[in-house]
């Protein structure tokens, strides 16, 4: 049996910890991962310091990490689509309540990973490259397919225009890079927002029009760009951009639905280190609920809906199947999809997964941190 390490995070507000982890063999439809580069997202910093608070039900010591890409070493009962040896990414669910397993936390050499939430990779598609895609194409799926979300037609190779726009806010993040490729994919027109220097790269994505989310009248230029077309919903992603998504959907003809893929408030305002529960209640909280009932009264007697994300909910429905089964190997194949944003390795082994962390926090633009893992 392989010998397996992992970067822990041993205790509620604790900095992590390389240390043995179990190897854990795969159950029916699972698949376990050699795992060759990670990537970090703001969640996993977030569990960290405020985990007790935002993943409550997280038992520690636990293993985080949602995103990896690697080599199957070992297949479980039921699996046909790999074989050991295959080169594939994953979305690791183990900080998802529904799992809650360390086994199955990115963040360690073999993780367990369930068949229909990977996918095979291209040989000349580099790991660290592949990395970047797990966690924030889920959350783009999630919004854009889901029946409790936006409810779009599906992804296709050769998708048929259905002549309806969708408003993705913040395209050149993780989730808004993926959302364009897989909204434009199931044959919708993209309006999107993003910073000057990031237009044409999202435009690249299939954007047909960008604005300045920094301008001033972003809100009445994007409300223009739609006027005679049928919205289909929106994506918010970024702290402010529910507010913002909610002034547009209701100037506009068509489905009034948000669907929010981000906390309503910002977690970056806190000390570098983990913070307590007093600090919280002090900073954040106050801000939350304001925010958070201030989107609900607005969205309310606008007549619109809204629902957050929760990234690895289509594990749970057909969604997991429609991306990661039909659509995704074929796209990445032949060119249709590419891994966006582009990667930021920033250090090798798991030792090097904490300083990512903090890289992380700092705000990255069209670009997600990765860790190779040799």
């Amino acid at each position: 049996m392989p010998s397996n390490t992992a970067a822990w995070i041993p205790a509620k507000r604790a900095k992590l910890k390389v240390k043995p982890a179990p190897y854990t063999p795969p159950g029916d439809n699972e698949i376990v991962v050699r795992n060759h580069a990670v990537a970090v997202n703001p969640v996993d910093w977030i569990i960290q310091v405020a985990g007790y608070l935002t993943f409550s039900w997280i038992k520690y010591p636990f293993v985080l990490g949602s995103d990896l890409a690697g080599e199957v070493v070992e297949v479980g009962k039921g699996v046909s689509r790999f074989k050991v040896g295959d080169r594939v990414l994953a979305h690791a669910v183990g900080a998802a309540p529904e799992v809650n397993k360390a086994a199955e936390g990115a963040f360690q050499t073999y993780t367990v990973a369930l068949d229909h939430m990977a996918a095979p990779i291209p040989d000349a598609l580099p790991y660290e490259t592949a990395a970047v895609l797990p966690l924030g194409l889920s959350t783009a799926a999630c919004g854009l397919f889901q029946k409790d979300h936006l409810a779009l037609q599906h992804p296709t190779l050769a998708p048929k225009p259905t002549g309806k726009a969708v408003l993705i806010w913040g395209g050149a993040t993780s989730v808004g890079c993926n959302a364009i490729q897989l909204a434009v994919a199931a044959g919708y027109e993209v309006i999107t927002t993003a910073s000057p220097k990031n237009f044409d790269y999202v435009r690249s994505l299939g954007a047909s029009q960008v604005f300045d989310y920094n301008s001033k009248t972003v809100v009445q230029d994007v409300i223009e760009a739609l006027k005679g077309k049928t919205i289909a919903g929106a994506l918010a992603i970024g702290a402010t951009s529910p507010g913002a998504c909610l002034d547009v959907v209701h100037k506009c003809k068509g489905k009034k639905f948000v669907s929010m893929a981000s906390f309503p408030i910002s977690f970056n305002r806190l000390s570098g280190g983990p913070f307590t529960t007093l600090q919280f209640f002090a900073l954040l909280a106050p801000r939350f609920l304001l925010a958070t009932a201030t989107l609900g009264v607005t969205a309310r007697l606008r007549g619109i809906r809204t629902k957050a994300i929760f990234g690895s909910s289509l594990m749970l429905n057909e969604v997991s199947r429609v991306i990661y089964v039909d659509f995704l190997p074929k796209a990445l194949a032949t060119g249709a999809f590419v891994a966006a944003p582009k990667a930021v390795v920033v250090g090798e082994g798991l030792g090097a997964i904490q300083t990512a962390f903090d890289v992380q926090r700092k705000g990255m633009s069209a670009a997600k941190v990765v860790v190779a893992l040799p």
